[in-house]
């Protein structure tokens, strides 16, 4: 390989940068910060982590995202549950894509693919409790 940036994560799939922001901007808002607030900055930084950024930040960024979808799919009162699997559905897919590119990426990200599962089957079967009951 040339001295060139890799960039093949870059091509996985269009959703993260046109589904993520409101997703995660819904998933960090609070009473003082509302997600309309926060929307802008949620697309600034995905254009950074695209445009300036490289797989490991795009990674870690997800693992963010993974964190929110996680804590939100726990329980009531933990975040925009319809966000949360909007957002989880999003990077599990990218995850799985990634078993087709070069590199660690597909390894790294095992443990995040098995609680973004088991967060999304929570919130498929009750998008407002997290209760399967």
């Amino acid at each position: 390989m040339s001295g060139r940036r890799r960039l093949d994560w870059l091509g996985l799939t269009p959703e993260p940068e046109r589904e993520l922001p409101a997703a995660v901007a819904a998933l960090r808002a609070s009473p003082h910060r509302p997600p309309t607030d926060l929307i802008a900055s949620e697309q600034h930084r995905l254009e950074r982590l695209i445009l300036r950024g490289g797989r490991r930040g795009w990674l870690r960024y997800l693992a963010e995202v993974t964190a929110l979808v996680t804590a939100a799919a726990g329980g009531p009162g933990q975040g925009d549950r319809t966000a949360a699997l909007v957002a989880g559905e999003v990077v599990l897919d990218h995850h799985r894509m990634l078993i087709g590119l070069p590199g660690t990426g597909y390894a790294r990200t095992a443990a995040d693919r098995t609680a973004l599962e088991s967060a999304v089957r929570t919130l498929r079967a009750n998008p407002r409790t997290g209760s399967s009951r």
